[in-house]
């Protein structure tokens, strides 16, 4: 089993007698099925269904204060909080970014020989593993408390890739994309049975409808990995832009429809002048056909 610190994010906690409801009126995922030890995926979005800011989140046990912990982007921590201070209102809440304190570990490949405070499962793909939220310095005591190889975040980052989840600010930019666009439906980040939350009313009509055109696949590169943003076409026409890579495996943002009909006219894929392919083709053509027009 490995382990990785990952300096990429941070934390935002938001507690006090209000915070589930104030949270469950925003956020995208059911927050009312959360517990200590448990951890569930979610996003802010904008009132036009963008995401704003995406994270995992799970409840503190009242040996550390109680609450709800964000994992969520460091670089976005400031203003996630900043943002659900906007919303607070009168609501009895607290919301602190606890970035420079707590940080978090991602362990995979195995199971925990002991399970620490602060620790839940990847709700996203059981093959993601383990989130432990932890302060820095503790990453190589609690690597080996729990009977992990302290690994630097590479690792982790492969692995990922593999798993085909998305990251903000790679294989997606925040303000611009829709949760469908980054497979959060896919990936248990969206409850459409709970009731109203901000952009509720566009991601309904996208689900009910069919309307995502534009989803992240993962990718086969031929030869070195083009940059992130870089285009790709078929032949010389645009159809999506390549996201994170790892070898010869990556993510890409891609237009279900107009990669499905370069697929089924023989039109190679490329991206910077060389060439790619998608790891599963009819998973681009069965979205494509679920697609309302």
């Amino acid at each position: 089993m490995k382990a990785a610190f990952l300096p990429d994010r941070g934390v935002v906690k938001v507690s006090g007698e209000d915070a589930r409801n104030f949270l469950n009126g925003l956020v995208t995922t059911d927050v009312t099925q959360l517990a200590p030890g448990l951890g569930r995926f979610g996003a802010l979005l904008t009132p036009q269904g963008k995401i704003i800011a995406d994270f995992l989140i799970t409840e503190a046990p009242s040996g550390h204060g109680g609450g709800f912990l964000l994992d969520c982007p460091r670089a976005l921590a400031k203003g996630l909080a900043d943002k659900l201070g906007f919303y607070k209102l009168r609501a009895k809440v607290t919301v602190e970014n606890l970035s420079d304190s707590l940080g978090v570990l991602a362990a995979w490949d195995g199971d925990f020989t002991v399970r620490p405070d602060l620790s839940f499962a990847d709700p996203r793909n059981d093959a993601l593993g383990w989130r432990i939220l932890i302060p820095e310095e503790l990453r190589q005591k609690v690597a080996d408390l729990v009977g992990t190889e302290l690994v630097d975040s590479g690792p982790y980052e492969a692995h990922r890739i593999a798993a085909g989840a998305p990251r903000g600010g790679l294989d997606f930019m925040y303000g611009d994309a829709f949760p469908h666009e980054t497979n959060m439906d896919r990936l248990h980040g969206i409850d459409f049975e709970k009731g109203c939350y901000v952009g509720q009313e566009v991601i309904s009509r996208m689900q009910h409808r069919g309307t995502a055109r534009t989803r992240t696949v993962k990718i086969v590169l031929d030869g070195f990995a083009p940059e992130p943003g870089t285009a790709i076409l078929a032949g010389d026409k645009p159809v999506g832009t390549i996201g994170s890579t790892s070898g010869q495996l990556g993510l890409a943002l891609i237009r279900t429809d107009r990669v499905t009909d370069a697929l089924d006219a023989g039109v190679a894929l490329t991206a910077g002048g060389l060439g790619l392919r998608l790891a599963d083709p009819d998973s681009v053509r069965s979205a494509t056909k679920q697609t309302v027009a």
